[in-house]
Formats: structure tokens, sequence, C-alpha cells
């Protein structure tokens, strides 16, 4: 006998969840996958290692960290989101991306079993920001996309910016 509540085995097969990190940046909450951060560290431990940026081309990114011999750009994830002002005390730096991102905290490691597509109220900037919305419980929180922190344009005027410093400083030494 089949109980009515019961799934089958295919319908349970169907579903797919994805792992994602929900962090929150001035009190506003936020999800990405937990394959695109490849490490969560305190700002403090990052003290001595980041290296303030002089540039004003992109006022999200004051900073620079060196990991693994890789540049990371350390985007704001308050100013990114037109956020007030706070006092971020994590770093999520991102995987197969030289970006590192600063919130405030994290609230949780959870599982959403899909993201829905952004409505047609997102139309500006926050397309390139969101993969989408999910629902967990009566909450919705828009899903990051990675690539949205940083824009290939961005990269490169933060890349030439970071050369110029870097010969500066050997000129110097």
């Amino acid at each position: 006998m089949k109980i009515a509540a019961q799934e089958s085995p295919k319908q349970r097969r169907g579903r797919r969840s994805e792992p994602v990190i929900l962090f929150s940046v001035a009190h506003q909450t936020f999800a990405i996958a937990a394959d695109a951060v490849q490490e969560i560290r305190s700002t403090d431990s990052f003290a001595g290692a980041a290296v303030e940026f002089k540039q004003s081309e992109v006022a999200k990114v004051r900073h620079t960290v060196e990991r693994a011999r890789r540049i990371y750009y350390v985007v704001n994830a308050g100013v990114h989101f037109g956020l007030p002002t706070t006092r971020p005390t994590l770093v999520l730096i991102l995987r197969q991306l030289r970006v590192a991102v600063l919130v405030d905290r994290i609230e949780r490691m959870t599982e959403i079993s899909m993201v829905h597509p952004l409505p047609r109220g997102f139309s500006g900037a926050e397309r390139h920001w969101y993969r989408g919305l999910a629902y967990l419980g009566d909450r919705v929180f828009p899903v990051i996309q990675p690539t949205g922190f940083l824009t290939a344009d961005e990269f490169q005027r933060l890349d030439r910016t970071h050369a110029v410093q870097e010969e500066l400083a050997g000129v110097r030494a």
C-alpha cells in the first residue's frame, strides 16, 4: 500500500537541490552558490595581507589581496549593491574569479530547490548581479551571479591600474 504523502523514487530523483551560503550586507540577505566560494575568511585575518588600491575608477574596490600568487580585487558588497555603509567582518574569496567580496556576516549554509527567474521589475544592473530568486521558508532571497561583481571592463581598468602601481612600487624600492 502506498501512502498519499510519499513521493515515488522517480519524483525524488527529478528534484535537484543546490547548496547555498546565505550572507547579509546592511541587513539585506543574499544567497550565493556554495561551490562559487573558495574560502571564507575574517577581515581581521586579511588585515596584513590586504593592500590599499589607490584608484577611483571602480569605487567598490579599495583593496587587493594576493592568494596563491593571484591578485584578487576586494569588492565591498555594500557599495556594489548601493546599500548603507557598514563595517564588513568577512571576506568571501570566490572560486575561478579574481574577486573577494566583503560581507557583514554569514547567516547559514542551506539548500534551495530551485532558482526562479528574476521578475521584469529587475531591469537595470541587477539583471547582471543576480541569477534569480530563491524561496526558503517564507523568505525570498536574491541569488548572486558571481560574475556580476566586476564586469570585464572593470577588470581591465583595475588590471591597468594595478600594473602601474606595481611598476611605481618597483621603482621606489
